[in-house]
């Protein structure tokens, strides 16, 4: 049984149908910036040279697999810098957390009452003073330990009385214990938590609240943490509005609400977000401005600045990918002396990306008009890239069993989102390349091989920022031979896998 098309006409078609036009078309109205080209089947055909009529040479389309390894490979771990407490939650330690002084630096009273020096009954002296024998101050929790002081009396232990002249007395009462106070007792000694020099939390350790509250007792102000990527989206397409419902003609924001939020998960830094329209002189501002620098190419050492304020190391546009006249990406990474890395992928949906590098050592990733079509790119290239400059591995793809037979797509990977139907994977229902229904229901993503899949069938697949780690299909076990069965007179059932994908329906 073939697999049911995602989108309702295209996942496992042979030829250039409509899918195929909306992978390299933006979804705006009128070809917005991400317009496709006159031959779609041409520029489709996979490990085929294509004519690049804004560029002046041929390239050859990167296959999924030579895709993924490029933009991981292309990127040089991003160096490690210090970053303030309130910036550091779940990064990951460069250097060693020690203590700076004595933790606790100074000796403090553990409970509230009196710091004590001698057996009682005890003078009062004013706070802060030296303690002569038999004498006692005023101390609340945390408190510095006047000289002479030897221990701390509770204030529940301890009750103001007078003298036999008249005088206050501190002496013992209430819930006092036989011999309390002893020496040293409720008093926190300094030093007792950790000496000035002492490894309090190890290099490697990915940060969490606790240790920057342990961090900051120690008298951290900043960590050191390995480098991860400040990401800059630029979202294109003048007639796409933000909120409400749009007029003809008019599209709504799909990349705003999400790709910040992704590129966290993948490990990046997410440092806002401009608009801009579909001229090309704004597309070369936009990317001419790199934000806040002091010119060295190096992070500040007293602390990371605000994402917002920081020069960008990646910077994802959206649309502009195509051949089109209003596809400006290469054009302007061409003026400002950039080179492409990654120009068009053999796959489908999201064959248009490309990925470029400036003489800045910035990272530009292009992404398709199409919203299923970007994240498939994002997943492909951006993932990849994400993890090398943010001292990660190559994200994993592992197998499932396809719940469905999909047809040969020669020269070309197919990225269909899937859902886990009695444990098979079988294509989710709206996922063209413009949709987000399908991909918002999906369990992950298969990586459908050019010559197709078998019914029950391992399949590569990988996993979404957001979903599941996608386990390994494990290898049948072997069956322990028992005595042939005798011959039944009704027609044997199939042993093989049942084709569920009819109920994602």
């Amino acid at each position: 049984m073939t697999a049911a098309p995602p989108d309702g006409g295209d996942a496992a078609s042979d030829g250039p149908e409509r899918g195929e036009i909306e992978d390299s078309a933006d979804p705006r109205p009128g070809g917005g910036a991400s317009g496709s080209s006159a031959d779609p089947g041409a520029e489709d055909a996979a490990a085929t040279a294509a004519g690049s009529a804004d560029t002046g040479h041929s390239h050859l389309a990167h296959t999924w697999q030579e895709a993924r390894q490029a933009s991981f490979d292309c990127a040089t771990p991003i160096p490690p810098g210090l970053v303030p407490l309130r910036n550091a939650l779940g990064r990951t330690l460069a250097a060693d957390i020690t203590a700076l002084q004595d933790m606790p630096h100074y000796a403090s009273s553990a409970m509230d009452g009196w710091a004590v020096n001698g057996t009682g009954p005890w003078i009062l002296a004013d706070p802060g003073h030296r303690l002569a024998p038999h004498q006692a101050s005023p101390i609340v929790t945390g408190g510095l330990i006047p000289p002479g002081a030897k221990a701390v009396l509770r204030s529940e232990s301890g009750t103001i009385t007078t003298d036999d002249e008249g005088l206050p007395v501190l002496a013992l009462g209430g819930a006092a214990r036989p011999g309390e106070p002893k020496n040293g007792q409720h008093i926190r000694k300094a030093g007792e938590e950790a000496a000035a020099g002492d490894i309090l939390v190890k290099s490697g350790t990915v940060l969490n609240p606790a240790h920057l509250a342990l961090a900051a007792l120690a008298g951290h102000d900043a960590l050191r943490v390995q480098g991860k990527p400040v990401v800059k989206l630029l979202l294109t397409g003048s007639e796409v509005v933000a909120a409400g419902l749009p007029a003809p003609g008019k599209v709504r924001d799909t990349f705003g609400p999400q790709l910040g939020a992704v590129v966290e998960m993948l490990g990046g830094i997410s440092a806002g977000q401009e608009k801009i329209g579909d001229d090309y002189d704004e597309w070369l501002a936009a990317l001419e401005d790199a934000g806040p620098d002091d010119g060295s190419g190096l992070r500040q050492e007293t602390g990371e600045p605000a994402a917002e304020e920081a020069p960008a190391d990646v910077v994802i546009t959206t649309g502009g990918t195509g051949r089109s006249g209003t596809d400006h990406l290469r054009r302007a990474v061409a003026e400002l002396g950039g080179r492409l890395l990654i120009d068009g992928i053999a796959m489908r949906p999201g064959h248009p990306a490309v990925l470029a590098e400036l003489p800045d050592g910035r990272f530009i990733l292009g992404l398709p008009g199409n919203p299923l079509a970007a994240m498939m790119a994002l997943c492909t290239v951006g993932a990849p890239l994400l993890a090398a400059l943010g001292h990660g591995t190559l994200p994993p793809v592992g197998e499932v069993p396809c719940g469905t037979t999909i047809d040969p797509d020669p020269g070309r990977t197919r990225l269909m989102p899937f859902r886990l139907l009695y444990g098979m994977a079988s294509p989710a229902q709206h996922a063209g390349p413009g949709m987000m229904r399908g991909l918002a229901a999906a369990d992950g993503v298969l990586v459908v091989p050019p010559h197709g899949v078998q019914l029950g069938e391992a399949v590569p697949a990988f996993a979404l920022p957001w979903g599941a780690p996608i386990q390994q299909a494990e290898p049948a076990a072997a069956k322990p031979r028992t005595a042939p069965r005798k011959a039944s007179r009704k027609p044997a059932a199939s042993d093989g896998p049942v084709d569920w994908s009819a109920l994602l329906g």
